[in-house]
């Protein structure tokens, strides 16, 4: 997941109130019992919530994504609740973003999460070291260093680099990090084994796309995997601005005059050899 915030960037380390967390309009609230509700006050968008620590990870984004019945709810907005449930949860940000990571984490590799099949294939299909694009929170490049693999973690925001930076110790697990836009990264050529980008060209338009193509490539020495969701209508709130099937994979993957593999599994993957 990447980010296009129209407000201000916020910091999700910075301090707040004990169960209550607020950025531009969106202000979430911790209350003692209750549904999730995210209910609006003319421009201001309020959340309350009664979740315990034990609530905190991923699965958290299908549970805000089916409270959503705003055909406006950006995301902007969707990101900031996510902050915000985190950080109104429990009090401290480094306690708190560890849970929501370890959480998430667990759940991942146990099989319970919605995107534990992704990661799991994205794992089989990668060779030696890794540079993963487009990482946001990192869970990715967390499960690839706990396998024991050398990896670099990159995104466009510098928040998403620092959060990781700060919780990937207290995890006791050992990566490298990378601010830059996935179109133009930073390294030489062929400086990585495998570079991954899971979930991030339907963020971008196709021409973006194919410099992303074209730079993973670059950096790559064995091989490139992409993965994206297979979508009838690309979903807003997440940020996600085009859609994906077979096809339009396989005609990426031509364009690149590489060997590639395009297959389906839960979404549809591009796996293209140097």
């Amino acid at each position: 997941m990447t980010s296009t915030l129209d407000t201000p960037p916020f910091n999700s380390l910075a301090p707040c109130e004990s169960g209550l967390w607020s950025h531009g309009h969106v202000t979430v609230e911790r209350v003692a019992a209750g549904p999730l509700t995210l209910t609006r006050d003319g421009d201001q968008l309020r959340v309350t919530h009664a979740l315990t620590p034990e609530d905190l990870s991923e699965r958290l984004v299908a549970s805000v994504t089916a409270s959503i019945e705003d055909a406006d709810f950006g995301q902007d907005e969707f990101e900031s609740t996510m902050v915000g449930l985190v950080r109104s949860t429990v009090d401290g940000a480094l306690e708190a973003w560890t849970v929501y990571y370890r959480n998430s984490l667990n759940e991942l590799l146990d099989g319970t999460a919605d995107f534990a099949p992704i990661h799991e294939k994205a794992e089989q299909l990668v060779r030696g070291s890794v540079l993963d694009l487009g990482s946001c929170f990192g869970f990715l490049p967390l499960r690839l260093a706990r396998a024991g693999r050398s990896v670099t973690a990159t995104d466009i925001l510098p928040g998403t680099m620092t959060l990781l930076d700060a919780v990937a110790p207290e995890l006791g697990l050992d990566l490298r990090t990378l601010v830059c836009d996935a179109a133009h990264v930073p390294v030489p050529d062929n400086s990585a084994d495998t570079v991954t980008a899971i979930h991030l060209l339907e963020h971008v338009d196709e021409n973006i796309g194919a410099a992303v193509i074209s730079e993973a490539l670059r950096v790559a020495r064995d091989r490139v995997v992409v993965a994206v969701p297979y979508e009838d209508e690309a979903t807003a709130c997440h940020g996600h601005i085009r859609t994906f099937d077979t096809p339009s994979l396989t005609k990426l993957g031509e364009s690149t005059g590489r060997p590639f593999e395009v297959f389906e599994h839960h979404g549809g993957w591009l796996v293209i050899d140097c």
